[in-house]
């Protein structure tokens, strides 16, 4: 009985215990309930879901600002002052009168950088329902209902592209903003058709803009920006109702000319603030989008400073609540001569090509060229949807930088196939292989395939008159006593199949598709630039320099220096005696009369060149295929300030091949003072 006894008091205390930790969970659970319900009205606004947080609201709260005030207050705060990321960390709760005060510090980030500040929010409990008592000081605990809260912005300025003297090749600066004022206009259909075919616009876009529901007939409407001095102004401004104002913009002076080097600047996509969300872009930033633009983004662009801040009902600032200091970019200076850059450019504008102009003891850049080309000033002021679409479907590829990419160099490559020979051993200069005749096959393995020269020549089949005369036989011959190995690793120690470090990214030369040379036919063919050999030419420029560096190759860069100071990317890849036996060889390439060069003789000047003419066609027979124009040369006497010119041209076949391309490169030469 006892013990019974013993055992039911037991039960009875277990039952209290289990009663009153119950109780004490339930008071507990219930005091973080505002808490709760704090993080979840931050976790909708978070989510800008404005409608669902008013509906967190007080029956009192919702009384004193209506649904429509509440979601357009938020929204303009917060995203006027571009909040996004917002956490609190709630503190110890108060409670007085049914009424919880919650405190919290908030973290968020802003247009103008992280944003810090402590505040409270009250919270009651209705017929079991908890809900927030609501006013403006709930965003911001200086804000009263009638206050508002303003964002300046400092604007920053992108820094500009120099050329190696200081010319511009970037620059923010101003461009006209043509519009209408549509009550001006007196002759309405016949004037918008004179715009229109002004502006290069459709009559359609701009009768969308002038109908647009908000335009009302004293209003500027703009239509197009176009260049500051723009010949199109003095017409424009005939037209009643047109008006032109200046607008900031980032402009490219030499516009066509320069193009792929300095690329173009754009609005920041939404894709690319998202990626660099955590860098200071806002949704206001422009980007570089092409070229040292691109390239240069991180130094070239300037961080906006501003403030956020609060004002009273009559406009008098009240408090501070961000402050951002402008960062202004920085001056990029390129190795570029902006005369070397237009003298290119102007000699082949109307061709599919590509040249590099550059020191070849330094490694300095002093142009880039590709042609056809656009203007980048196109994209910053605002681009129709046809000249879009005239850039993209035109056959001639305008928005395609052919110096970056890779071609067949033709006969362009035989000094390189000289240095091979020569620094293996393997080719003797001197000896005279005795050619005979146009064409010549290794034996009757080739069927019907031989290789080919352009004509007979005087004197012995020696080096030297094949470079001067550009024995397509001669070098075919050259490569095959090489043999397929030892070429192979000779191209691969020039850099054959690996990146050059150059900021513009540059399709790497290949030996071939495959990466390896597999019949003789193509050794002999890739002896004289043919076969599967395709040359990038700011590599094939870099590769000219060691037969001025004493059998070492310069790294081409971009970036200014006060003092040249070269890079050597391959060292003494051949010997100093190879070098200069190719120099001289490749010299007399012009000063021999018979020489295929000698057209670019010019005065005070020695020059050493290479001419090359590839033929791009399905077979040996093929009479419909086209060919590709080089030519390479460079000054060997002006010390350490020499001059390499690599010029190429496509669609040559009726031109006169590479010959077409010598006058052109040597403008550049007539250029040296």
């Amino acid at each position: 009985m006892k013990r019974n006894l013993k055992i039911g008091i037991g039960v009875s205390v277990l039952c209290v215990v289990g009663i009153v930790a119950g109780a004490i969970f339930f008071v507990s659970k219930n005091a973080d309930k505002p808490k709760e319900v704090l993080k979840e009205y931050i976790g909708l606004l978070n989510d800008k879901e404005y409608s669902a947080m008013y509906e967190m609201l007080s029956v009192e709260s919702k009384e004193n600002i209506s649904e429509e005030d509440f979601l357009s207050r938020n929204k303009n705060i917060y995203e006027g002052i571009e909040a996004n990321d917002i956490n609190v960390e709630i503190g110890e709760l108060s409670k007085t009168a049914g009424v919880s005060t919650v405190p919290y510090d908030t973290t968020m980030n802003t247009v103008d950088g992280e944003l810090t500040f402590s505040n409270t929010m009250e919270i009651k409990k209705d017929d079991g329902e908890y809900s927030l008592i609501w006013s403006s000081k709930d965003i911001f605990p200086e804000l009263e209902d009638d206050y508002k809260v303003n964002v300046t912005t400092v604007k920053s300025k992108r820094g500009d592209i120099l050329d190696r003297n200081g010319a511009l090749l970037a620059t923010d600066s101003t461009a006209a903003n043509v519009g209408i004022v549509p009550g001006k206009l007196t002759n309405k259909e016949a004037d918008v058709i004179k715009i229109a075919s002004i502006l290069e616009i459709t009559v359609e876009d701009i009768n969308s803009k002038l109908n647009a529901s908000y335009v009302q007939d004293d209003m500027f409407v703009p239509l197009k920006v176009i260049g500051k001095d723009d010949a199109r102004k003095a017409s424009l401004l005939t037209i009643p109702g047109i008006m032109i104002s200046d607008k900031a913009a980032r402009v490219y002076p030499l516009g066509v000319q320069a193009a792929h080097l300095t690329g173009y600047v754009q609005s920041i996509s939404a894709e690319e603030l998202e990626e660099k969300k955590d860098n200071e872009y806002t949704e206001a930033s422009v980007i570089g989008k092409a070229g040292s633009e691109s390239l240069y983004e991180d130094n070239l662009r300037g961080i906006d400073g501003g403030e956020i801040y609060i004002t009273n009902q009559n406009g008098s600032k009240i408090s501070t609540l961000k402050t951002k200091e402008v960062k202004n970019g920085e001056n990029v200076k390129l190795t570029i001569d902006i005369n070397m850059q237009s003298t290119l450019y102007a000699q082949f504008a109307s061709d599919k090509g590509a040249s590099v102009a550059m020191n070849p003891t330094t490694g300095e850049v002093l142009a880039l060229v590709s042609t056809p080309s656009y203007d980048p000033n196109d994209f910053v002021m605002g681009m129709s949807t046809e000249k879009w679409n005239s850039l993209n479907d035109d056959v001639n590829k305008p928005l395609y930088s052919r110096f970056k990419a890779t071609a067949a160099p033709g006969s362009a490559f035989k000094p390189i196939t000289a240095a091979i020979g020569l620094n293996t051993n393997l080719l003797d200069p001197s000896a005279n292989k005795s050619i005979s005749g146009l064409s010549w096959q290794k034996d009757s393995s080739w069927g019907s395939y031989s290789v080919t020269r352009v004509s007979e020549y005087a004197g012995g089949s020696n080096l030297e008159n094949a470079m001067v005369y550009s024995d397509n036989i001669y070098f075919a011959q050259a490569a095959l006593d090489i043999g397929k190995d030892k070429f192979k690793a000779g191209l691969e120690s020039f850099g054959f199949s690996e990146s050059l470090d150059f900021d513009f990214g540059l399709t790497k030369s290949q030996i071939s598709s495959s990466e390896e040379i597999k019949t003789d036919v193509q050794l002999a063919d890739s002896g004289y630039g043919q076969g599967e050999i395709l040359v990038n030419p700011v590599h094939l420029a870099s590769m000219y320099t060691m037969f001025v560096n004493e059998g070492s190759m310069v790294n081409p860069y971009l970036i200014y220096k006060d003092t040249p100071a070269p890079t050597i990317w391959k060292a003494n890849v051949v010997s100093k005696e190879v070098a200069s036996t190719v120099l001289a060889d490749i010299t007399q390439v012009v000063e021999n009369p018979n020489g295929t060069g000698h057209e670019v003789q010019t005065a005070g000047l020695t020059i050493a060149a290479k001419t090359g003419t590839a033929e791009i066609k399905a077979s040996q027979d093929d009479s419909t295929g086209t060919e590709i124009g080089w030519f390479a040369a460079m000054t060997t006497n002006r010390g350490n300030n020499n001059l390499l010119v690599i010029g190429m041209a496509e669609d040559v076949k009726d031109k006169g091949g590479s010959h077409y391309v010598i006058p052109k490169v040597k403008k550049a030469f007539e250029t040296l003072k």
